[in-house]
């Protein structure tokens, strides 16, 4: 029987024109003089690849570890990604230090006729830290026919279009492949997503990237997945689930890939979990300190329990918020 403990793993840096230095506040130690756009923390796609940094598979790449253990590590409810290879989910954070490209992902059905073995792109984010006043833009702000909006794109002003939703910390979002998005400028999160780095920019704010040139906009392929329905849209609101001694959950996001729950956990409170082979579990840890399996672990880090790993144990030392994500 393979060797199955929670896994824990060195994070994949990226450097992107919009990025800064803010997630050295979340704990991250960041390249000196260089600005890091995104934490990818749990990945295993060709373009980053997490490391285990911990027991018996220390230094082995988490795309590795998916040949060597399959469903062991991934569990029954995800056969789909057994057969195309393909670890599920992707874990990041993300500094807007700047805005973001207004953007969108496509699902997976365009996205294996269109990108090879790409996986379509649904997300969701949570909100650890944000400036007064920060914003995202969540779908349209009034229905538009295709033609009007490739034309706005065309002129380089969206801005009449894009529905803009103030944030805050704490807040969460649930981006379905197809909503037209963008993270906009004072906003650091927390994203789970399918395991795709695919995204169609459609406008990008008339600036440069760091070779003076205007950054790859991908119009056509954009303006075919967008859902032009999503007019106006607001934040969805946690829907409470079940609370026990010491602690309380709350649904925040859940669709065919992943779903996402929020815990909140008193000082002692306990929670026993069992993985029981139909799925691995991805726990996060937003605020305080809590023992998992009797080891410390610290606010903003993630954690992979393997799908067959059996029962564990959280303990709060203190007041603590999670976050679990699994799949159904």
């Amino acid at each position: 029987m393979a060797d199955l403990y929670p896994l824990f793993f060195e994070p994949v840096l990226k450097n992107y024109i919009w990025g800064g230095r803010n997630l050295e506040k979340l704990g991250r130690s960041l390249p000196e003089n260089e600005r890091v756009a995104e934490s990818w923390e749990i990945a295993a796609h060709e373009d980053g690849m997490a490391v285990v940094k911990n027991g018996t598979y220390a230094g082995m790449e988490l795309g590795e570890l998916l040949n060597q253990l399959g469903e062991v590590l991934v569990g029954k409810n995800n056969q789909w990604a057994l057969k195309r290879g393909k670890f599920p989910l992707l874990v990041k954070l993300i500094d807007a230090n700047k805005n973001l490209s207004v953007q969108v992902h496509p699902d997976d059905d365009y996205a294996k006729r269109y990108e090879g073995n790409e996986l379509g792109k649904s997300e969701m984010w949570v909100i650890l830290d944000a400036k007064p006043g920060a914003e995202i833009v969540y779908g349209l702000d009034e229905h538009i026919t295709k033609e009007r909006f490739k034309k706005a794109i065309k002129d380089g002003d969206l801005g009449e279009y894009l529905h803009r939703v103030e944030i805050k910390q704490g807040d969460h979002v649930c981006v379905p492949s197809g909503t037209l998005h963008a993270i906009l400028e004072g906003a650091l999160l927390a994203e789970i997503q399918q395991n795709s780095n695919t995204t169609y920019r459609v406008f990008d704010w008339n600036r440069v990237g760091d070779d003076g040139e205007p950054r790859e906009l991908h119009v056509e392929k954009a303006l075919d997945v967008i859902d032009f329905n999503q007019v106006k849209k607001a934040l969805p609101l946690p829907q409470e689930k079940e609370s026990g001694n010491g602690f309380s959950v709350e649904n925040l996001c859940r669709n065919q890939y992943f779903t996402t729950d929020r815990y909140y956990l008193e000082e002692g409170a306990t929670i026993n979990g069992l993985c029981d082979g139909s799925t691995l579990e991805i726990w996060g840890l937003l605020s305080g300190t809590i023992k998992l399996n009797g080891e410390e672990m610290n606010r903003i880090n993630f954690v992979l329990l393997p799908a067959s790993m059996g029962p564990y144990e959280i303990k709060a030392n203190e007041a603590s918020v999670l976050l679990r994500t699994y799949v159904e």
